[in-house]
């Protein structure tokens, strides 16, 4: 590779077997970053590591379920062993949940999504907060959707959980805005061709819907970008 802006950098990408999230590492990887995979499915992980190790870049896994009470403290401990600071975490891991009505809602599915779409994230936050703040450029990038701000019927348990994790992050961006150079970023992906995309629309043609991978440049480029904090980036 020649072309590496960010060579000698690190980055941690959530949900990063495939989607958003597997574009989003291979572009790292490619722009020379050394990417951090985590998700749930070992074999996804592998094959995009092989993309990365294949175009010259570097990569690590860490399968991992991400609503283990201990999962992610664990992560962030064997990343600190490694490494002194993250330059740029990548929070794109989420579910969607059945698309119900609210009244009709389970309660058992309600809790899991909101417990992987909010609380796990805030874990993430919390758990590499240190890490990022020793970055010189630290990048924090959450992964979302309009449902979060327009509400929209049938989609009100991914919507509420979209709407509480823009919260926090716009919570933690204030936080940290003085006192370090962490800068944070909601990115709107808009349609996009992903899995959670087709389960949602499983009647649309998915070549009517754009790649995963102009998401994934779009998020890339904020690494190099100098941004106010709490930016907010719709990907068309």
């Amino acid at each position: 590779m020649t072309d590496t802006p960010l060579a000698g950098r690190l980055a941690l990408v959530t949900g990063a077997s495939r989607g958003i999230g597997a574009a989003t590492a291979i572009a790292l990887g490619r722009a020379g970053a050394h990417v951090v995979l985590t998700a749930r499915t070992p074999g996804g992980l592998e094959e995009v590591e092989g993309v990365i190790h294949d175009a010259g870049g570097s990569a690590t896994i860490a399968p991992l379920d991400l609503v283990e009470s201990d999962g992610i403290p664990r992560l962030a401990a064997a990343l600190a062993e490694r490494w002194d600071t993250l330059d740029m975490l990548v929070l794109n891991a989420a579910q969607l949940g059945s698309l119900s009505p609210v009244a009709s809602f389970d309660a058992k599915e309600l809790s899991r999504t909101l417990t992987l779409n909010v609380s796990a994230q805030a874990a993430l936050i919390g758990s590499f907060d240190a890490m990022l703040r020793r970055s010189t450029a630290g990048r924090l990038i959450g992964v979302t959707s309009s449902v979060g701000t327009s509400p929209r019927a049938y989609w009100g348990m991914y919507g509420a959980s979209k709407a509480a994790f823009e919260n926090l992050l716009l919570s933690y961006a204030e936080e940290v805005r003085s006192i370090s150079k962490i800068r944070v970023a909601i990115v709107d992906p808009g349609a996009t061709r992903t899995r959670m995309r087709a389960r949602a629309y499983p009647g649309e043609d998915p070549a009517g819907v754009k790649p995963p991978e102009r998401v994934a440049d779009r998020i890339v480029a904020l690494m190099g970008e100098d941004f106010d904090t709490r930016m907010r980036v719709r990907v068309d």
